[in-house]
């Protein structure tokens, strides 16, 4: 299957659809990750607070027909934003992967009252200029956070990854990386412990297109051009999550889920402005 891309400002293209890989971890994992890029995947979403590295890692190295698609990526911790720390942090998860590089980096949250997200983003500029990672990004950064860094160290990343959902669809966050050409990933694409996927909203858009919720709502984010990472272990949930770029969604039928939105529509009431992850 191909799965198209999206393009950041500097030309980085990234497939519009990935793996979310949490608690995919051991032989399991493993195993599961190997069938998803077998079913297609080739952009597939760690962390080191994840503590896969090394599943994933043992997957891409498995796949070696289509390593060179493969964008692999991980997520430095909020305990390592020293400089130092943080090149060192880098270095341990491509040892972890067993893989000669890293193909996407992210600083996973600013924490913001530490305040040390800058001497971060310095060692991921690092670590991407000595080859230990191919592209760096975010995760859980808010516009005032990005335009800090670009002032202060004139790169900006080529992705910021962000809870977008439908009781969370982030449209002046969205509009906000569009208009400096800055990729966006969705976790928790599909929610997470919530009514989400039975809202007659959207079972009935589904029903009208023979779909699942699922698939309707990926399709949601595909048409919003924001880059979902449904996790999925069985080897039937992926394919289904990856069959979303044949359906298209009406313009009225993508505002009308957009509009299930909460002011509250947060999963876990962390706001990057605040919350802080190590």
């Amino acid at each position: 299957m191909t799965i198209p891309h999206l393009t950041a400002a500097d030309g980085t293209a990234l497939p519009a659809i990935g793996l979310g890989t949490y608690q995919l971890n051991g032989s399991a994992g493993a195993e599961a990750i190997g069938h998803a890029i077998r079913a297609g995947y080739r952009l597939l979403d760690s962390a080191v607070n994840y503590e896969n590295e090394g599943a994933v890692g043992r997957a891409a190295r498995a796949a070696a027909d289509v390593r060179d698609e493969l964008v692999v990526t991980s997520k430095l911790p909020g305990r390592h934003h020293d400089y130092d720390e943080a090149l060192t942090t880098i270095e341990e998860s491509v040892f972890r992967t067993g893989l000669d590089r890293i193909d996407l980096y992210l600083i996973h949250w600013p924490n913001p009252k530490v305040d040390r997200y800058v001497q971060a983003w310095r060692a991921l500029i690092e670590a991407r200029e000595r080859g230990l990672v191919r592209h760096i990004g975010l995760s859980n950064f808010l516009p005032e956070h990005i335009d800090r860094l670009v002032a202060e160290t004139g790169v900006a990343p080529v992705v910021n990854q962000i809870e977008v959902h439908p009781y969370f669809p982030q449209q002046e966050a969205l509009d906000y990386h569009r208009e400096h050409g800055i990729l966006v990933q969705g976790w928790s694409p599909l929610g997470h412990g919530n009514d989400l996927r039975q809202h007659p909203v959207i079972a009935e858009i589904a029903a009208a297109h023979g779909v699942s919720t699922a698939q309707a709502i990926l399709a949601w984010h595909v048409a919003r051009q924001v880059i979902p990472l449904p996790k999925a272990a069985s080897p039937q949930r992926q394919v289904e999550n990856l069959a979303v770029f044949d359906l298209a969604l009406t313009d009225a039928q993508v505002e009308a889920i957009t509009a299930l939105g909460r002011p509250a529509g947060r999963l876990s009431d962390q706001d990057p402005a605040v919350y802080e992850e190590f």
